[in-house]
């Protein structure tokens, strides 16, 4: 139900669309195949994504990370909306936190202006990596 709340905003005749795809799609509602039948990402996606932007080299990272989004069909922009809620709950530095932001703002707006997804996702690896750098620098 978790995820269907989240899902669905608030938005009781969203809930009921995701609620009846899936239970259609599926047979049984569970958080797995709520996200599934939306096309979200589910958080041990974006638990994984974080981990291969932040502890792996640049290929290595964006080569699973294309594999995942082929694999479940996610869009960058739904990798992007996730991984913004993250950055907030997460201690980085105020102005780590700040320069990541303002980079993920500008791969939002180029994804918005139609720029190739492939650019955007190795822009947003290097700028993971950059702030994996910087907080070890800060340390």
């Amino acid at each position: 139900m978790k995820a269907l709340v989240t899902l669905s905003s608030g938005d009781m005749r969203r809930a009921l669309n995701i609620l009846q795809s899936t239970t259609m799609a599926f047979g049984k509602v569970t958080e797995e195949n709520v996200y599934t039948c939306t096309g979200h990402p589910l958080k041990s996606d974006i638990a994984n994504i974080l981990d291969w932007m932040l502890n792996q080299d640049f290929s290595t990272a964006y080569r699973k990370i294309t594999e995942l989004k082929t694999l479940k069909g996610l869009a960058l922009q739904d990798i992007l909306t996730e991984i913004h809620l993250f950055v907030h709950r997460v201690d980085f530095p105020p102005s780590v936190r700040i320069q990541l932001l303002i980079k993920m703002a500008d791969i939002e707006y180029r994804l918005a202006a139609g720029t190739s997804e492939k650019i955007q996702l190795s822009s947003l690896i290097a700028a993971f990596q950059v702030t994996r750098d910087l907080i070890v620098a800060e340390a």
